[in-house]
């Protein structure tokens, strides 16, 4: 029998949860006798039509049509099954108003969204003001802006990319432009030129909207350079028509001597105020968001959303599993150019007050940003593992320094949040009170596989389960492609959907057509793997008894010296554990080359200043993962290194690395935020020649 992990939190009280709501409303309906959130769980994806239109039902979308079921069952889920045909809707109008259960589908009114109370609050590193913008003013902008791109020729089906910060105008501008029943991109200012035009040369879009300036760690950047650049690689794009400056300090930037680039004002000033353009209600089906992976070594996937499949995923996490409201105030720290800026502003869905923060949470000191969290009274925050751990290693308790009463969530993801630090998060960091939810999913789902949910304790590690409505499983991943074979609880894998869910990508932008075929990108980036199943590319475990979701690092770098698999994360939790204090981060890759008859597990260690590497602190490294794991998971070399690669997110790129080591030449991605990083690994493709004879014994 399996040891439960220690216990750290329960819902005081679950029944009064929308989750708790949900599950009653299924058995009045059904008399399906659910209690508990396996039971919930078990429903959604044995019965993911009835399940689905409950869900629907429950959110209370504005929209228009009819719908006889929610989606055909029989079809695969590669064959990318159409959900909740006949019905029509718009994010802007969902985002914007709210409808009650008894009013008609497509009626929209300001209840919960009331024009006196404040929708966003813009906060920006190191300024001494907040500004505010309550819901009135918000739509009245909103219509504004989707007067002025419709002067401007956008409509139905056209691109309108935001190289921006997170700030009001950039989530003005998302939604004005799906006002219209056009297609929202977006990118962040830190990522390079060739990162920008990777993304948005495939999308060929009407305009680039492109901040004038920016803010990295506490020094303002000029970024004219940076539209110069952009706007001289968009040469090959027939749909494009210009690109837009957007003032972001107080003094514009002159941008006159740049070709082909207009300010916001002036473009604003085709638009009219008092008449904008109806808003077009497309189909659920139908395409509103282009997310990007992460593409490490090569053009990113520019992947293709559904406006009804987002929103119903967006509606059933944030409701259902984190149990927000209209009472909700929400701060995730996010750039744009990532899927969580996509959970960032649709909090606005629920009448949540949403904090956009536009800067460093290490500027100008740790305390800053926490002290926010408590002066702006947030009830939702949304972080990462590195800020939990930079808080953690500077001895610094968050519930001593601010006012976190009202704080009731706290999801954590971007990369695996280590047991210790679930530890620190209730032993030291936060009130008991609140719910750690670790989450994990992607820009490929615009959604989670891993989250939380109120009706099960968290327990240490990993997720709490898995999202409802999405069969997921784990496959025995050392099979080659084709069927696959499902592991038992307790034994790690490769995570995989085996039926279609809504948030499903609908296709990747100028794929071949149709989607459901052998032969395009898409169907080679997801469903290659195995037969008719969804594979992430993530290697898990659940757990035995608590059926916990532990993501334990790609599945394309899981390590596998002499057949033992195991995941990069594992050994970084050992690091994060003993030495902290020394070293500031690792990378772990396994190396096999094409003479190599197995693998070889090479960790990187990057050290601290005032500390060095030498043979001692090698021995140790070694010897803890051997005395906390076992003798397999010890890497056979273990160098020095003087930057982790990371993506502009800072994730850290595993594959890169292994790809360098074992022989391979490859071609950087412009969305690495230091793509020279990855020279200094070129020369460990020939490791014989950079140890000493006695280390090759």
């Amino acid at each position: 029998m399996a040891s439960v992990p220690r216990k750290l939190w329960e819902h005081p009280n679950p029944e009064k949860t929308q989750m708790h709501e949900l599950m009653q409303r299924l058995n009045k309906k059904y008399a399906t006798g659910l209690k508990t959130f396996q039971d919930l769980y078990q429903f959604s994806v044995t019965k993911r039509s009835d399940f689905y239109t409950e869900v629907f039902e429950y959110t209370n979308l504005i929209y228009t049509g009819s719908y006889t079921r929610a989606v055909d069952e029989s079809q695969p889920i590669d064959a990318i099954p159409r959900w909740f045909e006949g019905v029509h809707l718009n994010w802007a109008e969902n985002l914007l108003w709210s409808r009650g259960p008894q009013d008609p589908t497509d009626y929209h009114s300001t209840v919960g969204k009331e024009n006196t109370k404040i929708a966003l609050t813009e906060i920006r590193e190191g300024a001494s003001k907040t500004r505010h913008v309550t819901w009135v003013t918000l739509r009245k902008l909103v219509a504004l802006y989707a007067s002025a791109l419709h002067a401007g020729g956008v409509g139905r089906g056209d691109r309108v990319v935001v190289v921006g910060s997170n700030s009001v105008e950039t989530l003005v501008l998302f939604a004005a432009t799906t006002w219209l029943g056009a297609i929202f991109s977006s990118s962040s200012t830190d990522m390079g030129v060739q990162g920008i035009l990777q993304r948005t040369v495939q999308v060929n879009p009407k305009y680039i909207f492109m901040d004038d300036a920016a803010l990295y760690n506490g020094k303002r950047v000029d970024l004219r350079q940076k539209m110069t650049e952009v706007v001289a690689g968009m040469k090959s794009c027939d749909q494009f028509s210009g690109l837009v400056s957007i003032r972001r300090f107080y003094d514009a930037l002159d941008i006159s001597n740049i070709p082909g680039v207009q300010t916001l004002h002036s473009f604003l000033a085709k638009g009219d105020p008092f008449s904008p353009p109806p808003i077009v209600r497309i189909a659920f089906h139908e395409p509103f968001l282009i997310c990007y992976s992460s593409g490490t070594t090569g053009i990113p996937k520019a992947i293709v959303h559904s406006v009804g499949g987002a929103l119903l995923n967006y509606l059933k996490e944030t409701r259902l599993h984190e149990n927000t409201n209209s009472s909700t105030v929400t701060l995730q720290y996010t750039t744009t150019g990532w899927i969580m800026y996509l959970v960032c502003v649709g909090q606005l869905l629920v009448g949540a007050r949403v904090v956009l923060y536009d800067g460093s949470p290490f500027q100008p000191d740790l305390q800053t940003f926490i002290k926010l969290i408590g002066d702006q009274k947030v009830t939702k925050l949304g972080t990462s593992p590195r800020w939990f751990y930079e808080v953690a290693r500077a001895g610094i308790s968050p519930r001593q320094i601010t006012d976190l009463s009202n704080l009731q969530i706290v999801t954590s993801t971007g990369m695996v949040l280590p047991d210790q630090l679930f530890e620190w998060f209730y032993d030291k960091g936060f009130p008991r009170h609140v719910h750690l939810s670790n989450i994990s999913g992607g820009s490929d789902i615009a959604g989670c596989f891993g989250i939380g949910n109120p009706l099960t304790p968290v327990y240490v590690g990993g997720t709490q389960g898995v999202s409802l409505g999405i069969k997921v499983v784990l496959y025995d991943s050392l099979l080659p492609p084709g069927p696959g074979k499902e592991v038992p609880d307790g034994t790690p894998g490769e995570l995989v959907a085996t039926a279609s869910f809504p948030n499903v990508p609908i296709y990747l932008w100028g794929d071949k057509t149709p989607t459901g075929v052998p032969g395009p990108k898409f169907h080679s980036a997801y469903f290659a793997r195995f037969e008719h199943v969804w594979a992430h590319g993530d290697f898990c475990v659940f757990h035995p008894v608590t059926k916990n979701l532990t993501f334990l690092g790609r599945a394309d770098g899981v390590l596998n010296p002499s057949g033992v698999r195991f995941g990069s994360a594992e050994v970084y939790s050992v690091l994060e554990r003993n030495f902290a204090d020394k070293v500031a981060d690792s990378i772990c890759v396994g190396q096999r080359r094409p003479q190599d008859n197995d693998e070889s597990v090479m960790l990187f260690l990057l050290m601290r200043p005032g500390h060095n590497f030498d043979r001692k602190l090698i021995n140790e490294v070694k010897e803890a993962i051997k005395r906390e794991l076992t003798k397999r998971h010890v890497p056979k070399y273990v160098f020095e290194t003087p930057e982790i690669p990371t993506t502009v997110n800072l994730k850290k790129v595993e594959l890169p690395v292994k790809q360098i080591v074992s022989g391979q030449i490859i071609k950087p991605s412009g969305t690495l935020l230091n793509p020279k990083s990855l020279d200094y690994y070129y020369q460990f493709a020939k490791v014989e020649d950079l140890v000493a004879p006695k280390e090759k014994l």
